[in-house]
C-alpha cells in the first residue's frame, strides 16, 4: 500500500532512485533531439529510397526490441515488419536468427544500445550474406558500428544518455547490460525517422521535433516536486498500487504505449502486467472478471479514500489506452486524461462505431464486476506526438510506482 507522502517527499524520492530513472525520463526530449541530430550528420536526410522493401526486421533486445514492437504496430500496414529477440547461442551470449525467406527485397536494422553483442554482429553478416539491405543503429565504436561498415550498412549512431562506465549492470551476463528508461527514445528517434525517410510511416520529421516538445512538458507536469494530486503519474501510480493491471488498448499508438507501459512495469516497478487489444482482450482475460480480483472496493476511483482495509488485497484495474484525436477540449487540449472514466457518450465524435460499440462494452464490462476502468488517451493529432505523450506518463507512473514500494 503506498503513502501519498512517499511520493511528495522529493529528498526521499531522489535517494531511492539509484538508478537515476526519474532525471532520465526528463531527459528524454533532450535525447530525441540529439538522436535526430546524429542520424542526419550520419547521412539518413540524403538517403534516397529506391521503393519500399517488402519486409522490416528489426533485430535488438530490452529497449530495441520494444522499440522495434512500436515500429511495427505504427507502420504494419505499410509492409510487413517482424521484431526479431535472440535465443541462447550455441556460444556464450544470445543470438538471433535471420528467417529463411530472408532476401534482397528485404531490410534488416540491427539495433543494440550496447554495440558489444556477438550475436547481432553474427546477424547481421548472415543478412549480408543473403544480400539484405541493413542499417545498424550502434555506438560507432562498439563492435556492431564497426561491422556495420564492413557489411555496407547505413550506419545510424546511437548515443547514450550516460557514459558506458557509469552504467550498473543489471545482470551478471554483461551480454545484456541495464539501460535507462530514456534509451527507449534513444534507439526509437532514428528507427521512426528511418521509416518516414523510406516511406514507411507518414509524415515528416518535424513530427519528432514536435515529439520532443511533448516529451519536456510531460516532464514539466509529472516533475518529482509537483505534489501527487497534481501529478498525473504519481496519480496513476497510486491508482494502480496494490492492483494486477490490465492494459487494453485500441488502435496502433495504444497497442505500442501498452507494449512499453508493460515493459517498465515488470522492470521499474517490480509488478506484472497482462496487455491485450480490444476486442479480443475482453474475451481473452474475462475469466479475470469473475474471480476473486474482479470484486473491487465500494470506492475504487477514489484518490483520497483510506487505504487500510485495502491491505492485502489483489484487485482488477482496466487501463485503455487509445490516441483519440478527435476527443479535443479546448480546456485540456493534448493532456492525457488519467483522473476519470469517460462514459460512453463522451466518446470522439469521430471514432467509428466499432470503436464506441467495443470501448461502450468493455466499460460495462468492468462496470459489471465492479473493476475500475481509466481510460488514458491523448487528442493530439499526429499518432508520434500522441506516443511520446503517454509514453511519458506511463514510463513516470512506472518510475513512481517502483520508488513509493521501495521505501514503504
Amino acid at each position: 500500500m503506498i503513502d501519498e507522502r512517499l511520493l511528495d517527499d522529493t529528498a526521499g524520492l531522489a535517494r531511492a532512485d539509484e538508478r537515476g530513472a526519474l532525471l532520465a525520463l526528463a531527459s528524454a526530449g533532450a535525447r530525441v533531439r540529439t538522436a535526430l541530430r546524429a542520424a542526419d550528420e550520419a547521412g539518413l536526410g540524403a538517403l534516397r529510397p529506391q521503393g519500399r522493401p517488402r519486409a522490416v526486421l528489426v533485430a535488438g533486445h530490452g529497449s530495441a526490441a520494444t522499440a522495434g514492437d512500436v515500429l511495427a504496430a505504427f507502420c504494419g500496414g505499410a509492409c510487413q515488419v517482424a521484431v526479431l529477440r535472440p535465443g541462447p547461442g550455441e556460444d556464450a551470449g544470445p543470438e538471433w536468427t535471420l528467417p529463411g525467406w530472408a532476401s534482397p527485397s528485404d531490410l534488416l536494422i540491427a539495433v543494440a544500445t550496447d554495440g558489444e553483442v556477438p550475436g547481432l554482429v553474427k546477424l547481421v553478416e548472415r543478412a549480408y550474406a543473403r544480400g539484405c539491405s541493413l542499417v545498424v543503429i550502434a555506438p560507432t565504436d562498439s563492435r556492431l558500428g564497426q561491422a556495420a561498415l564492413q557489411v555496407r550498412a547505413l550506419p545510424l549512431p546511437y548515443l547514450p544518455g550516460v557514459e558506458p562506465d557509469e552504467r550498473r549492470p543489471l545482470y551478471e551476463d554483461a551480454d545484456l547490460p541495464r539501460e535507462d528508461p530514456s534509451d527507449f527514445w534513444g534507439v526509437l528517434t532514428p528507427l521512426l525517422a528511418l521509416a518516414l525517410r523510406v516511406g514507411l510511416l507518414p509524415g515528416e520529421q518535424k513530427a519528432l521535433h514536435d515529439a520532443a516538445d511533448r516529451l519536456d512538458e510531460a516532464a514539466v507536469r509529472c516533475r518529482p516536486s509537483l505534489a501527487a494530486y497534481d501529478n498525473p503519474a504519481k496519480t496513476l501510480a497510486v491508482q494502480l498500487d496494490a492492483t494486477l493491471p490490465l492494459l487494453w488498448s485500441l488502435g496502433p499508438c495504444g497497442t505500442a504505449v501498452a507494449g512499453r507501459f508493460t515493459a517498465m512495469l515488470a522492470d521499474h516497478a517490480g509488478r506484472a502486467a497482462l496487455s491485450g487489444v480490444l476486442p479480443e482482450a475482453m474475451a481473452a482475460q474475462r475469466g479475470l472478471f469473475s474471480g476473486g480480483l474482479g470484486a473491487g472496493s465500494a470506492e475504487p476511483d477514489d484518490f483520497f479514500r483510506d487505504r487500510v482495509d485495502d491491505q492485502g488485497a489483489l484487485r482488477l484495474q482496466v487501463v485503455l489506452l487509445r490516441h483519440r484525436p478527435g476527443a479535443e477540449d479546448p480546456a485540456t487540449e493534448g493532456t492525457p486524461d488519467v483522473t476519470g472514466e469517460p462514459p460512453a457518450d463522451h466518446l470522439a465524435d469521430s471514432d467509428p462505431p466499432g470503436t464506441r460499440r467495443t470501448v461502450t462494452r468493455a466499460h460495462r464490462l468492468a462496470a459489471d464486476h465492479q473493476v475500475a476502468l481509466r481510460e488514458l488517451g491523448s487528442s493530439r493529432t499526429d499518432p508520434v506526438e500522441a506516443l511520446a505523450e503517454l509514453v511519458a506518463l506511463t514510463d513516470f507512473a512506472a518510475v513512481y510506482l517502483g520508488l513509493a514500494a521501495e521505501r514503504t
